[in-house]
């Protein structure tokens, strides 16, 4: 299995993708046309409230969190009727003041933030420089590979990516109940395929480190893995496959996102970029647009690569964030006979087949700022690292292709929590893992705004730990 330092020489590229340039924009049909006819939809029950209680960060939470079993447990409830909940917990006092919130970027992040504060009753309001869900959520993968894509050194984000991936079924169960809308959740799990004999060493490796950690993985002879996968090549020498690690179809769950948020009452302001944070008496205080100012409590910066492009903020506050370049494409599979039905990693590339037959093939890791070239050598390197895997692939029509832009930090983990600046918060980072990490990122933010306590699951995250020293002194109270 690569590892990140040689993802740039193989062209391999993880989970999520931030932007795009796209040369067509099929998705959105493809999400609208699936209706319940075509797929089941997940149970409509909710999340579990027990969730913020159990991060240590509200405590009416943890007063429901001692109740949850007897009260709320679906098969303690008459005729094993389900009800649903959500991971925020609202506070017990009515008199308690809720924040008003601005939220800057509509992605998956965003939306799914401002989709929980809403729900609690917050007022909510989310700008973008674009169209809603249509920068890093239309460009990304889907993958929800907690367990097949960790690395050395990432221990602690081991931690809050499996804990996302627990979350995920309930979250697309909530979601697709709240919406009527399907996020395209597929369980069938991810295998991550060795060609030949040196693959397999590095790939008995990353197997081996992986099982220390305690994730559920299974390594599959080459029997074994054509038995999964027929259509993989003969000769394949291993496989290891991650029952665990699922997908979602991030353009979908980008319109469910969209949806939920507008029928909670977020207010939604596309096409209209942020140009500045706004501060008064040493704290944040709103944002000033296109279309004018506007006024909040709480803002909080969720711009992805772009999120050092926003004036106002102190240099010293701002996110070391970048972009990271990414080349994907979308072949065309016969839905009514697919070519693969798990996610595959190859050494060289990856595959996500979705419900509507596309493909998706990815991707590239390139430093090249917010270059939204298309490569011949990219394609090259992903059709290739494709091909050799699924040497079936050559017949399939190439259906899009586009670039996107992954909101890199220098850890390469995601930085949750407070900026250092009263009244400013930080949601961004998230590199390969914005699809995975949407659930818990917005219930450990929304947690956040809500009680102005960062949970012990998200502390090392927080963003301050790149500040200068002395930087980060005046926001210690938050904690």
């Amino acid at each position: 299995m690569p590892t990140r330092a040689n993802a740039h020489r193989q062209g391999r590229v993880s989970l999520s993708l931030c932007t795009k340039t796209e040369q067509s924009v099929n998705g959105a049909a493809a999400c609208r046309g699936k209706g319940r006819g075509e797929r089941n939809f997940l149970h409509p029950c909710g999340l579990r409230p027990t969730f913020v209680g159990r991060l240590g960060c509200c405590p009416a939470a943890r007063e429901t969190a001692r109740s949850w079993r007897l009260r709320s447990d679906p098969l303690n409830l008459a005729g094993h009727a389900r009800r649903r909940e959500s991971v925020i917990t609202t506070p017990n006092d009515a008199s308690q003041h809720l924040p008003s919130t601005i939220v800057i970027g509509a992605g998956v992040i965003g939306l799914a933030l401002a989709w929980r504060l809403a729900q609690a009753g917050c007022r909510v309001s989310v700008y973008d420089r674009g169209e809603a869900g249509h920068g890093a959520s239309w460009a990304a993968a889907g993958m929800l590979a907690a367990a097949a894509e960790t690395e050395p050194g990432e221990e602690a984000l081991l931690s809050l990516t499996r804990e996302s991936q627990r979350l995920w079924p309930e979250f697309a169960r909530e979601l697709e109940a709240a919406t009527g809308l399907p996020v395209g959740y597929r369980d069938e799990g991810t295998l991550v395929v060795a060609l030949n004999r040196d693959d397999a060493e590095t790939l008995r490796h990353s197997y081996e480190f992986q099982r220390r950690l305690g994730l559920d993985l299974q390594w599959l002879s080459a029997f074994e893995a054509r038995r999964r996968e027929p259509h993989l090549k003969p000769g394949v020498a291993a496989a290891v496959f991650s029952p665990a690690d699922h997908q979602v179809d991030n353009r979908c769950l980008a319109h469910a996102l969209v949806a939920a948020c507008r029928g909670a009452g977020v207010a939604l302001y596309e096409h209209c970029a942020v140009r500045e944070v706004l501060f008064a008496g040493g704290r944040a205080a709103g944002v000033a647009t296109e279309r004018g100012d506007a006024r909040a409590d709480i803002v909080v910066l969720a711009a992805g690569a772009w999120s050092r492009e926003i004036a106002g903020i102190p240099p010293a506050h701002l996110p070391p964030v970048r972009p990271i370049k990414g080349q994907m494409l979308a072949l065309q599979m016969d839905p009514r006979a697919p070519l693969l039905r798990h996610v595959v990693w190859a050494p060289r590339s990856y595959m996500v087949p979705r419900s509507d037959g596309r493909l998706i093939v990815g991707g590239t890791v390139e430093e090249r700022g917010f270059d939204t070239a298309l490569t011949a050598g990219g394609m090259l390197a992903l059709l290739e690292g494709a091909w050799r895997a699924v040497p079936a692939i050559e017949e399939l029509p190439i259906a899009e292709t586009w670039v996107g832009f992954r909101p890199g930090s220098r850890d390469d983990a995601p930085m949750l929590g407070p900026s250092g600046i009263d009244g400013l918060a930080v949601a961004t980072g998230h590199h390969r893992n914005g699809i995975l990490l949407t659930p818990v990122t917005a219930a450990l933010m929304s947690a956040y705004v809500l009680s102005d306590r960062l949970s012990q699951l998200a502390r090392p995250f927080d963003p301050r730990r790149f500040a200068a020293p002395g930087v980060s002194g005046q926001a210690e109270a938050a904690q």
